[in-house]
């Protein structure tokens, strides 16, 4: 039998980020090949959940094709996920707090109460994407969602992510 070339790694998580509701993050992966980036959000389309950040951080990188398109992404560019140096997830958010589940209501009702909330986030994760990219960062993915974002979110989103992503000020001014 032979050892495999173990190493220690260690990852720290804030504990605001099992907080369940609709947040928007990004993912800064470095590859062999530079740095990539993928934009995502929380709060389901096919029900009426919103997951916390860390739920959906295993997901992207798992196997489960109807959940892993972090890693598809990174495939389909022939980077192998095990390959890439780091991976950092960059959160916001909760922006809205997921739909009470504590209420008398059928699923529908809540679809309902859930769809507005996640539209709003969907189209801020849109122009999050498209901003990226405009700034010239490498973004992975293509995020098509018709919802027109607010304004005034944006403004705090820039703000927000523009700390980790300086390009995206300048670009906003």
């Amino acid at each position: 039998m032979t050892l495999s070339a173990a190493q220690m790694h260690t990852m720290t998580m804030p504990g605001p980020m099992l907080k369940r509701g609709f947040w928007l993050y990004v993912w800064r992966v470095t590859a062999p090949e530079g740095e990539k980036l993928y934009v995502g959000r929380t709060g389901d389309n096919s029900s009426p959940n919103a997951a916390a950040p860390y739920t959906r951080m295993g997901q992207h990188l798992g196997f489960s094709k109807a959940q892993n398109s972090l890693r598809r992404l990174l495939m389909e560019q022939s980077i192998h996920p095990e390959e890439c140096d780091s991976y950092e997830l960059i959160t916001y958010g909760p922006i809205f707090p997921e739909v009470s589940k504590s209420k008398k209501l059928d699923r529908n009702q809540l679809m309902e109460l859930h769809t507005p909330s996640r539209n709003a986030v969907g189209a801020l994760e849109r122009k999050l994407a498209n901003e990226l990219k405009a700034a010239g960062y490498d973004v992975l993915n293509i995020v098509k969602w018709k919802h027109p974002y607010n304004e005034k979110l944006w403004h705090k989103v820039v703000d927000e992510f523009a700390v980790h992503f300086p390009k995206l000020k300048e670009l906003n001014k």
